[in-house]
């Protein structure tokens, strides 16, 4: 090869480069939680505003919502709640054509009549609908109380939100009921 023919060598150090961003990207996009795309439908579906970000629940502009965390819903169980929301509750569906061009706990509008669930501000696809059962599933079901690294988790840990969960450990010097120490 001529000296022409050659590549320089900041080009090839730059291709290195290159391909070793590309393969740490690559495998950092790998190790990702796969449940974040269920986060993010959850926040932008505002899941949060009736079961608060925890999952357990209370009051919203639906009415009382169910604690997620203490749920026995199955998987299919959770994505058709989702889907289709709660006949009789605030729980709105989230299935463009809910009642209407699909059933929903085989029935359609006429069927449900006036139990009809109200329709979300936000229609969901099917995968995003079951990225969000995944999530409940993969982070909120089953859990016991809510703590701050669960907290920081979903705000990350610039948000005073999760503030309320620092308790201090009890150490060692911390005295017992009666006065003397531990």
């Amino acid at each position: 090869m001529t000296r022409h023919n050659r590549p320089p060598a900041a080009a090839i150090v730059a291709f290195v480069i290159v391909a070793t961003a590309a393969i740490t990207a690559s495998a950092d996009a790998q190790s990702a939680d796969p449940t974040d795309a269920g986060k993010a439908v959850f926040k932008r579906a505002n899941c949060v505003g009736c079961h608060k970000w925890h999952g357990n629940g209370g009051g919203g502009y639906g009415g009382h919502a169910l604690s997620l965390r203490k749920t026995e819903l199955s998987r299919e169980q959770i994505i058709e709640t989702i889907g289709c929301g709660r006949p009789g509750t605030g729980m709105p569906f989230f299935t463009r054509g809910a009642y209407d061009s699909v059933k929903c706990y085989d029935m359609n509008r006429e069927d449900v009549g006036s139990r009809i669930p109200p329709e979300a501000n936000t229609f969901l696809r099917p995968s995003d609908v079951e990225a969000a059962a995944d999530y409940v599933i993969a982070h909120v079901k089953g859990k016991g109380e809510p703590n701050n690294s669960e907290c920081v988790e979903f705000f990350g840990n610039a948000s005073r939100v999760c503030d309320i969960y620092k308790a201090e450990q009890p150490t060692a010097t911390q005295t017992t009921h009666s006065g003397q120490s531990k």
